[in-house]
């Protein structure tokens, strides 16, 4: 990095500070001499999976690390505070693809660190903490140095990321932590309003979703969430995203059983589960094999293993983005098109 450019980057950041504090996996904003929500400059503070983030004003050149981030501050109306995205599974919604439009992105997957700081951010946000940890993008202790403030999604810190895969979950995930985070950048930002309305209008679609859905249907129905990769797939366990999807309808997940959060379990397991619906992950990122769901549906059709399975005979499947799988402001979506399938299905009798 040039000497000039990092001093530009550290004059932007100067008024932006991260000390260490706090435990894992808590959020809880407080503004640092207005009163909450009533949308002053002054200063705010808020813990993040263990660290307390102070900002002394509103970011104006934030880099978004992970699209389920990314979308959070398309959607809070802050895409002309955006200096940066990165990390993409699926296509923006056509709400937000016109603004994101207007915000570099830096890579397709994850960036340099050097390439992150040549967009001399104020702040910089991921929705994983392995985006910003050991073998990330880099670390938050190495972007504190130079005066750059992080923020992780509370909704990956709460569960266990030490082993090699995606994290345990002791406890199910709700939509209420996806919410926290929605009012957390919005306190950052300084539109606490924005906030409240984004998390009321997600409230409403989820409420619309699952009205009136046929209790005895869906308690009888059961899922199978499929994330990538034909070879080891990738199938959502008890307590995620797919958990809220799940829950919400009142159905089960055929791997209830386990809280990894995204297990690698062989093809003969699925077929014997022999789920009632599959969910398929329709990704365009090109890092896995079957990232599309066309790819994956092939698949299914073809496999001497899982063409018999009864959801693939009846062609039960339910396509959703990559980002309704992940804890995200599109999990509502993924409860929309699980509703709507379990409202057009009609068991044998």
């Amino acid at each position: 990095m040039s000497r000039a450019r990092r001093a530009a980057l550290l004059l932007a950041a100067g008024a932006l500070l991260v000390t260490g504090c706090g435990g894992p996996g808590t959020s809880g904003a407080t503004d640092g001499g207005g009163a909450p929500g009533k949308g002053t400059a002054a200063a705010r503070t808020l813990t993040n999976c263990g660290e307390t983030v102070r900002v002394d004003a509103p970011p104006r050149r934030a880099v978004s690390l992970n699209q389920g981030t990314t979308e959070i501050l398309l959607s809070l109306g802050l895409g002309d505070r955006m200096a940066g995205t990165a990390t993409w599974t699926d296509p923006l919604p056509a709400g937000l693809a016109k603004e994101n439009a207007k915000v570099p992105r830096l890579a397709e997957n994850n960036p340099s660190f050097e390439k992150v700081l040549d967009a001399e951010p104020d702040f910089v946000a991921a929705s994983f903490v392995s985006t910003l940890g050991k073998g990330g993008v880099a670390t938050r202790a190495q972007f504190a140095k130079v005066g750059v403030p992080t923020y992780v999604s509370p909704s990956d810190c709460v569960k266990d990321n030490s082993g090699d895969g995606d994290g345990t979950r002791a406890k199910p995930l709700t939509m209420e932590d996806i919410y926290g985070e929605i009012r957390d950048l919005a306190t950052i930002f300084d539109v606490r309003e924005r906030g409240d309305r984004l998390v009321a209008e997600l409230k409403a679609r989820m409420a619309k979703a699952v009205a009136g859905i046929d209790a005895k249907k869906a308690g009888d129905a059961t899922f199978l969430y499929w994330f990538a990769n034909s070879d080891s797939p990738y199938m959502g366990g008890c307590c995620g995203a797919p958990g809220i999807i799940t829950h919400a309808v009142g159905a089960r997940n055929v791997f209830d059983d386990t809280h990894d959060e995204w297990p690698q379990i062989n093809w003969e397991t699925v077929a014997d589960r022999n789920p009632t619906f599959l969910v398929i992950g329709d990704l365009t990122r090109r890092q896995e094999t079957a990232e599309t769901a066309e790819k994956k549906i092939e698949f299914l059709e073809r496999n001497p293993v899982t063409k018999n399975m009864d959801a693939v005979k009846e062609k039960r499947f339910v396509k959703v983005s990559g980002q309704a799988m992940n804890p995200s402001i599109r999990t509502v979506e993924g409860v929309e098109r699980v509703a709507a399938a379990l409202r057009a299905y009609a068991p044998a009798a």
